[in-house]
């Protein structure tokens, strides 16, 4: 088990890492790497892998949001159903049960924030069980699931002193 964590923890930080290169770092076999990534995908341990894009460097200007939802939890299902019906949206990136004043943290992407409105507006909010709604939208990306966008600027001021 701690190896398959040590190899998880790996891929979590770089998904284009050889089984070669695992295998070098902890001095195990290429194969037995390559079996345990196998047995992790087939038990949905491992459920893809994504590539963390800066999107603003190719020139797309598109708006993230983070969308609070307050919901009425059903009776034996909890927030569950409702969550997954909002998983179906193509618009939804992550859905997350919170702890706190909202129930579900929701991540969306569109092209405009008006097209993030009207999501939240015509779709979101008249779902039934959803009591209310507070959007927050991304204004910069400093840093993305162990990536940081952009390089602090060297400092180039010359030191005076008295």
């Amino acid at each position: 088990m701690e190896l398959e964590k040590k190899i998880l923890n790996l891929i979590e930080h770089d998904a284009k890492i050889s089984p070669k290169a695992i295998a070098t770092m902890l001095d195990e076999t290429e194969e037995k790497v390559k079996a345990i990534i196998d047995r992790l995908e087939k038990e949905k341990i491992i459920i893809g892998y994504n590539a963390v894009i800066n999107w603003e460097r190719v020139g797309d200007d598109g708006v993230t949001a983070m969308i609070d939802v307050k919901v009425i939890p059903e009776r034996e299902v909890g927030f569950n159903r409702v969550a997954e019906r909002i998983c179906r949206f193509p618009e939804v990136r992550c859905v997350y049960l919170m702890s706190g004043t909202y129930d579900l943290s929701v991540v969306v992407t569109g092209n405009t924030m008006k097209e993030i409105a009207w999501f939240v507006s015509h779709k979101l909010s008249t779902l039934d069980n959803v009591q209310s709604t507070v959007t927050h939208f991304v204004l910069k990306r400093y840093k993305q699931d162990n990536f940081i966008f952009e390089k602090a600027e060297e400092d180039k001021r010359l030191v005076v002193s008295p």
